[in-house]
């Protein structure tokens, strides 16, 4: 395994899902009362999200190419996707209120497009077209299982993720990440320009 493509991608991947952020938002939205249901609901959202990821980030490139665009213009334009959420992530505020209602939230809004969005799709793309060999595919798809297995964990530990980081904390935490994100989106548009040679 490729230790430094690993880091960069479980540091993106972390940025862009946010699992403290999620488990928050999941806490908000699934009862707290009942156990079984907020498993089922974090289980089913993160089995959906993982697969989303790994085969989007393994076949969205070629699907790309078949469609006539590059993966220069694929990381210009995911580039200034990640800098839009990340612009998001730094102005806006975001607010849910808690649930009482039993219903399965996992597909919409915890899976699509939470975890999995449009913009962790694009990073996926963008990680698995930089991985050229083999122990960096395996680096990105290990980095994809880490954050989700991490997202799933907190997701079932969200009562006391809220208590400890609580709302002061979640405004500190999402706005820092999202001035790393938006590097790292100025970083792929970078490359993008760079890879058509201008």
């Amino acid at each position: 395994m490729d230790i430094a493509t690993y880091l960069n991608a479980v540091t993106a991947l972390f940025v862009i899902i946010d699992p403290v952020g999620a488990a928050l938002v999941f806490h908000a939205l699934v009862p707290a009362g009942d156990a079984r249901h907020r498993f089922a609901m974090a289980a089913k959202a993160t089995l959906i999200s993982t697969l989303l990821l790994i085969i989007f980030g393994n076949y969205g490139g070629p699907l790309m190419s078949r469609l006539g665009i590059s993966i220069d213009a694929l990381r210009i334009s995911g580039g200034l996707l990640l800098f839009f959420t990340a612009f998001n992530m730094i102005t806006k505020d975001f607010e849910v209120s808690q649930s009482t209602e039993r219903k399965d939230v996992s597909v919409f809004p915890l899976s699509i497009p939470m975890l999995a969005g449009p913009g962790s799709l694009t990073l996926a793309i963008l990680l698995f077209s930089r991985a050229d060999a083999l122990p960096a595919q395996l680096s990105v798809l290990t980095a994809i299982l880490s954050i989700t297995l991490l997202t799933f964990v907190l997701m079932l530990l969200s009562k006391y993720v809220k208590l400890v980081i609580g709302r002061t904390g979640d405004e500190i935490l999402r706005r820092f990440l999202g001035v790393i994100l938006a590097a790292l989106a100025i970083q792929f548009i970078a490359d993008g320009i760079a890879g058509m040679g201008f």
